[in-house]
């Protein structure tokens, strides 16, 4: 759990970060949360990721594209929502997730370092 802990606190790390989580989305269970506010919680937003990751591996199969998530991005009025599906041997599905306050975060490099983390997590 180490190397989960300390990709949550590398996700937390980025500018305007408001919550970080590592989620399952076979089951929709979050397997390491940090961060959120009173009127964020981070387990809830990752729960209804699991949803929106899902429906989208279905449509690519559907479709018959020989292609893989590389990121979603759900943009609020205030806020970033940036979802990394892991396609690595040992963190097959699962997926990163930030929530970035919007008049702080830097998207371009908040997917670089999901992608680092990406590289460099084993769960």
């Amino acid at each position: 759990m180490a190397e989960l802990d300390i990709a949550l606190k590398d996700m937390m790390m980025l500018d305007g970060a408001i919550g970080a989580a590592v989620v399952d989305y076979g089951s929709g269970m979050a397997l390491g949360v940090l961060g959120g506010t009173k009127s964020l919680s981070i387990e809830t937003a990752a729960a209804g990721l699991t949803e929106v990751v899902r429906a989208k591996l279905r449509t690519i199969e559907q479709l018959g594209l020989s292609e893989q998530i590389e990121d979603i991005l759900i943009s609020l009025s205030s806020q970033y929502h940036l979802v990394r599906p892991l396609h690595g041997r040992r963190s097959n599905g699962l997926f990163l997730y930030v929530a970035l306050d919007r008049s702080r975060g830097n998207l371009a490099l908040a997917r670089h370092r999901l992608r680092d983390i990406e590289e460099t997590l084993e769960v």
